[in-house]
């Protein structure tokens, strides 16, 4: 669309989008119906929050001593981990591994209105070594802590296990392909492998696999294994097959892990920063209204507009609103790149109202004094943002977690050599700032552009000096 086609109804179309768009954002778009909730677009109630506003823990695991794990041992400790924070109720965590640094990084959220949490046992937990076995059946029994236990026979346990992986094969009738989990036994587990599938081939008493309490499989016998090498089919998938062959591969980890970092944050005092925060950021927004408005008149009034639309379109990209990308944990560090991108935009409409007073200065007609000073602006408002942009990306690639998009892509460059920290509430503060210039180029260029031309278009708004001009 170009300015000579911008006509009235463009304001009033650009404003009733904004607010929807503002609007779905906040609120989001969802269906309730019973007790069942479905979401169709999320809102800010939906934002998933970081452990520094909502209170958690975040904890370092690492190898004890100097014993330098590969990627498959981290991978198997961090399935372990995963297991544990499931068998504990911890569903909303976030456990990965950094395989240059040997670190696995834990983090979960204090659990809505729990008040006897005990996180420094539950570290320990999560770091001590996983028991697994495999049984005969899938019973269970309650143990003198009132928990939930398998009970049947142990057939092999983790010693016995050589290793685990994930594999595609043929079918049996050779006509497709399917994922497997290619299990291969030491010494002492053949003979007791070999006796419990021949007791249990063809009958319908599977041989269940258990990472401590948490049942993970239970394949039924089809055949005595004597050799053994054994494969575990069901409907797998690449992901699937490869967590189960890490979950077994995890019983018999070559190393300890010990805690390197633990710290927790109190949910009282992330709320009471995150309420400071977003007090001070309407208290600043109000500011930001009234300068505009006072000094730059109509361009400064679409301003505000604009950076509604900007600061939307932010809530809109962390809560994973857009298709195309993912959406992020809100930190306070979050929060102030939202802050810093809300004045990038509030920046990029004073330069465009300046050059628009200039022009008109200058003597030039109202319709090219916009069109001008717009034109002229862009080069300093691109500038100024793909700075920043370049800043984003960065932090996003050093602090994300190092299998997202940029961390791939920089870990192979520029940081080859040092390694991802996965600092989570420094990738928020990029994720945040890179959304944010992005809207502004949408909201507080292209969309202010719209609305300033289409309101020109009004005799009641051709006053110069509602855009700063002189009465020429």
């Amino acid at each position: 669309m170009t300015v000579k086609k911008t006509g009235k109804k463009t304001f009033f179309i650009v404003v009733a989008f904004i607010a929807l768009f503002a609007v779905i954002s906040v609120l989001g778009i969802d269906k309730l119906y019973g007790d069942n909730r479905t979401t169709y677009v999320k809102g800010v109630d939906d934002i998933r929050l970081g452990i520094d506003i909502k209170g958690g823990v975040d904890v370092t695991f690492g190898p004890a001593g100097e014993f330098d794990a590969n990627e498959d041992q981290l991978d198997s400790a961090t399935e372990v981990i995963k297991t544990r924070l499931s068998s504990l109720g911890i569903t909303d965590n976030e456990v990965y591994s950094d395989t240059k640094s040997d670190r696995i990084i834990v983090r979960f959220p204090w659990k809505v209105g729990e008040t006897n949490f005990d996180p420094e046992s539950a570290v320990k937990e999560l770091g001590e070594m996983a028991e697994l076995t495999f049984r005969k059946g899938t019973d269970t029994t309650t143990d003198a802590d009132g928990n939930e236990v398998p009970s049947g026979e142990i057939v092999l346990v983790g010693d016995d296990i050589a290793s685990a992986r994930s594999a595609y094969i043929p079918t049996d009738d050779g006509k497709d392909y399917e994922y497997v989990v290619s299990l291969e036994l030491n010494s002492s587990g053949k003979d007791k492998f070999a006796e419990a599938t021949g007791e249990l081939m063809g009958s319908s008493t599977p041989i269940s696999i258990w990472m401590d309490n948490t049942l993970i499989s239970a394949p039924t016998v089809n055949s005595t294994i004597t050799d053994g090498k054994a494969q575990i089919t069901g409907s797998f998938d690449a992901d699937s097959s490869k967590k189960l062959a890490d979950q077994i591969n995890s019983g018999a980890l070559p190393f300890k892990m010990e805690t390197k970092s633990f710290r927790t944050i109190s949910p009282t005092m992330g709320e009471g920063s995150l309420d400071a925060i977003l007090l001070a950021a309407l208290i600043a927004f109000i500011g930001i209204a009234v300068y505009m408005v006072f000094l730059y008149r109509l361009p400064g009034f679409v301003a505000v507009i604009a950076l509604c639309g900007q600061v939307a379109g932010s809530i809109a990209a962390i809560t994973g609103w857009f298709g195309f990308m993912n959406g992020s944990t809100l930190t306070i560090p979050g929060i102030a790149g939202i802050i810093l991108a809300v004045g990038m935009g509030v920046d990029a409409n004073i330069i465009t109202g300046e050059r628009i007073k200039e022009e008109l200065r200058t003597g030039k007609s109202l319709d090219a004094a916009i069109k001008i000073a717009y034109k002229r602006a862009f080069s300093a408002i691109l500038d100024g943002n793909i700075t920043n942009v370049i800043i984003a990306v960065i932090l996003m690639g050093a602090f994300g977690v190092p299998d997202s998009f940029f961390s791939k892509i920089l870990n192979k460059t520029i940081f080859f050599a040092f390694g991802a920290t996965a600092e989570g509430v420094v990738y928020s503060f990029g994720f945040t700032l890179l959304a944010g210039v992005i809207c502004n180029f949408i909201f507080g260029v292209f969309a202010s552009r719209l609305m300033v031309t289409s309101l020109s278009k009004f005799k009641c708004f051709k006053n110069r000096k509602l855009y700063g001009g002189d009465t020429k």
